[in-house]
């Protein structure tokens, strides 16, 4: 029967390999492979043309390098392959990788000058490796391997735009959850999922569809469901799911190299991710740790204080000017200032250029909607380019907030929202920021307050001197790129 567990531990394993799948790991490696030769013969020809170091008289025949050559390709593509740099997670942002990538090839690059030494000195492997060479190869290692990744990305994203290198994936469960998930993988082709369906429990109907996939079976038909569509990725996405049930349904999974993926009811609840903790030799998991404290408070500090500064200095002219045609475009003054919540729930005056008619807000505080007719022409290509924020870096130079972190709000909605949406008033534990993690995943404006208390807790829980930096560049790639729809 398809509910007893012996047989689905007897069926022999898995689908056939993906073919495709395979030929592209390999050739990222050979990619990679190329963009390594290419770079040390850059880095070879570099000594001799580029003007950052001194220019030697003589240098020996590129042949002389083949040993060290080999030696450097050797170490950068081992690293990249125990770094897990092969095998990317699907959602991994261009950020994330081009960082990973440069880390990688910087310790591969170290590796391999101090090596050549131990291992070729004194032999007629030896050849002098100046660091002015070192410096030219593992420049030019990190751009061309950087470059040929993003073009082995783009084609993997048009791929499975294509619906080719997907993973097919079973989803089990039709609740809120479940819909979120479907609603994910529906709207980011790039992922590479193909869900074959859904199944739920024998104790429902079977019949009907979420989100435009099909309920094709129970529970009890996982076995024969995930051999038939030759399924290798099933997310269970049952929150309220009992422990014994849980343990059953991984059972029925447990076929060969199936992936198998659960949310389970700690996650409603829990906003960071988790970290096992070790107590004498007790395992303890830890769902809530704050990331900011110490050490860590002081560096964020700091960024703040250097960014604001130099922001402040080096846009001086254009904050006059923009406060001159403000003040010639519509009466009123240039700036506006409104009260805001920010760190430990204490309000403070929050400076913005006025994008709006000094009216705006007769009849009472209103949100801002797409094409609102308050806006001004001159605030309206503010908001779409964020101009009107820069101001807040006097804020941020004071100590009321800082460059990155939750969006502070008005106390009148602040009153509203703390009533209705849970832990709303723990995103307060940090100061309000000018840019922040819901921002640049597209929550702004007239979005949902309920998505952005998530997003902002996880960016409470899990802080990091990197995380900032990627928020602040991906805030200044989409400014300038204009892609965010929400500013307005």
């Amino acid at each position: 029967m398809a509910g007893d567990p012996t047989p689905v531990l007897a069926i022999p394993s898995s689908p056939n390999p993906n073919r495709l799948r395979q030929m592209l790991h390999l050739g990222l490696i050979a990619l990679d492979l190329v963009m390594l030769v290419i770079a040390f013969l850059a880095g070879y020809a570099g000594r001799l043309v580029l003007p950052f170091f001194s220019i030697p008289d003589k240098l020996p025949i590129f042949e002389r390098y083949l040993p060290t050559m080999a030696l450097h390709i050797a170490l950068v593509i081992a690293l990249l392959y125990f770094t897990r740099l092969y095998h990317l997670p699907r959602a991994i942002t261009r950020l994330d990788h081009i960082r990973k990538i440069v880390g990688t090839i910087t310790v591969a690059s170290l590796m391999a000058w101090g090596l050549q030494e131990l291992l070729f000195k004194g032999t007629d492997l030896h050849v002098d490796y100046p660091r002015s060479m070192f410096f030219y190869v593992w420049v030019f290692s990190t751009v061309l391997v950087g470059t040929g990744r993003e073009l082995y990305q783009g084609l993997r994203l048009r791929l499975r735009r294509r619906g080719l290198e997907q993973d097919n994936l079973l989803l089990v469960g039709t609740g809120k959850i479940a819909r979120e998930i479907t609603g994910k993988i529906k709207g980011r082709p790039e992922l590479g999922y193909n869900i074959v369906g859904v199944v739920v429990s024998s104790k429902i109907k079977t019949r009907g569809n979420v989100m435009g996939y099909p309920i094709i079976g129970t529970y009890e038909d996982l076995p024969v469901l995930i051999d038939t569509h030759n399924v290798e990725q099933v997310i269970i996405a049952l929150p309220d799911a009992q422990r014994a049930e849980m343990v059953d349904l991984i059972t029925l999974c447990q076929r060969g190299r199936v992936d198998i993926k659960i949310y389970p009811d700690m996650f409603s609840y829990m906003a960071g991710d988790l970290n096992v903790d070790d107590l004498g030799g007790t395992p303890l998991i830890t769902v809530r740790d704050i990331a900011l404290r110490g050490w860590r408070l002081s560096l964020k500090r700091s960024l703040d204080i250097f960014g604001s500064f130099f922001g402040l200095i080096f846009l001086s002219p254009f904050l006059l000017l923009t406060a001159i045609i403000i003040r010639l475009e519509s009466k009123g003054p240039a700036f506006y200032t409104q009260l805001r919540m920010g760190l430990d729930g204490r309000p403070f005056e929050m400076i913005k250029f006025r994008t709006m008619r000094q009216d705006a807000e007769a009849h009472g505080p209103g949100w801002t909607v797409e094409n609102d007719p308050r806006v001004t022409r001159l605030g309206g290509v503010m908001r779409r380019t964020n101009w009107d924020e820069i101001p807040q870096l006097i804020n941020v130079l004071v100590g009321e907030m800082s460059l990155v972190g939750p969006r502070p709000e008005r106390p009148v909605y602040v009153l509203k929202f703390r009533e209705r949406i849970p832990r709303y008033m723990e995103r307060h534990r940090e100061k309000a920021g000018m840019t922040g993690w819901a921002q640049v995943n597209g929550l702004r404006g007239d979005t949902s307050i309920s998505q952005r208390t998530s997003y902002d807790l996880w960016y409470v829980e899990n802080w990091s001197l990197w995380l900032d930096l990627k928020i602040i560049l991906r805030t200044i790639i989409q400014t300038v790129l204009r892609r965010d729809r929400n500013a307005y």
